[in-house]
């Protein structure tokens, strides 16, 4: 029965500190915020994302995984590149046709792998990479491109 009873508030404990965790600051999950990277680079407001992915003015790419792309679909003016991939530098790099000065935003769900690839890219010799940290779905920084209700192409 004791260890019933243990396994009961154990569990019980472990859910409710979850549960803190995941809204423990204005309804946002506190579990990505800690995994977040600070970023080397600059960052903008999926809105100064949009706009100047349409524009040409950055070359947003969108690092998520195809599953991830299905469910939301990726923002207007974005170009799809798993970050998984081993050959993303490669690619990415034939994106912005060699060009490694050239504006490169990214984005994923809640800013936590691009604030990783921003520094990954800025090691690697890229020199103006920014991060949207608020990702597609939102984050500490703020609601995310799909609560902004900027567009998607599915």
């Amino acid at each position: 029965m004791a260890l019933t009873r243990r396994r009961l508030l154990a569990t019980t404990g472990g859910l409710t500190l979850a549960g803190v965790a995941f809204v423990a600051l204005d309804g946002q999950n506190q579990f990505y915020a800690a995994l977040a990277q600070d970023v080397l680079g600059d960052s903008i407001t999926p809105d100064v994302a949009h706009e100047n992915a349409v524009s040409g003015a950055i070359t947003l790419i969108d690092i998520r995984r195809p599953d991830e792309w299905d469910r939301t679909g990726s923002g207007e003016g974005a170009n799809r590149l798993d970050m998984r991939r081993d050959d993303f530098v490669v690619a990415l790099n034939e994106i912005v046709k060699g060009d490694k000065n050239a504006p490169i935003a990214l984005i994923c769900a809640r800013g936590v792998r691009s604030s990783r690839m921003s520094n990954l890219l800025t090691n690697a010799g890229f020199t103006n990479i920014i991060d949207v940290p608020e990702g597609m779905l939102g984050s500490t920084v703020g609601p995310g491109w799909l609560e902004r209700g900027l567009p998607v192409v599915r």
